[in-house]
């Protein structure tokens, strides 16, 4: 079985990603799933998106930058709060996003340059079962 699976939307590639995927806001885990998307687009960064609910949101605090139209549909914002720390609008979903990225809908992004993503392997400090 393959590790990704690319789907070509338009401007957009989206990357199935099946190895663990893990965002870390400083040394805390905050989302960690083997089913994240990557989506690429020429002239940016790519950009992981994890589903809702493989992401823990107690320390995300609703952005003044919330329910923003983009030209990739209804975004919402969130400030990562913890540990006395702070990444203003360092998570959004699209609520509602164009149809070239309806894969997105039911998930959380982060900016890469206020999160730590790993890829492949447990998260750090994860202990592996052996039989």
């Amino acid at each position: 079985m393959s590790d990704a699976r690319t789907l070509q939307t338009g401007c957009y590639a989206i990357d199935h990603i099946r190895k663990p995927v893990t965002v870390y806001f400083h040394d805390d885990i905050i989302a960690s799933t083997d089913h994240a998307l990557l989506v690429r687009e020429e002239g940016a960064e790519p950009i992981y998106y994890i589903p809702k609910d493989r992401v823990h949101t107690a320390f995300f605090v609703d952005s003044d930058r919330g329910g923003v139209p983009e030209a990739r549909g209804q975004a919402r914002f969130w400030t990562i709060s913890a540990m006395n720390r702070a990444g203003q609008d360092a998570a959004w979903a699209y609520t509602d996003p164009v149809d070239e990225l309806s894969a997105v809908r039911d998930h959380i992004a982060f900016d890469p340059t206020q999160v730590r993503v790993e890829v492949g392997g447990p998260p750090a400090g994860a202990v592996e079962e052996t039989l």
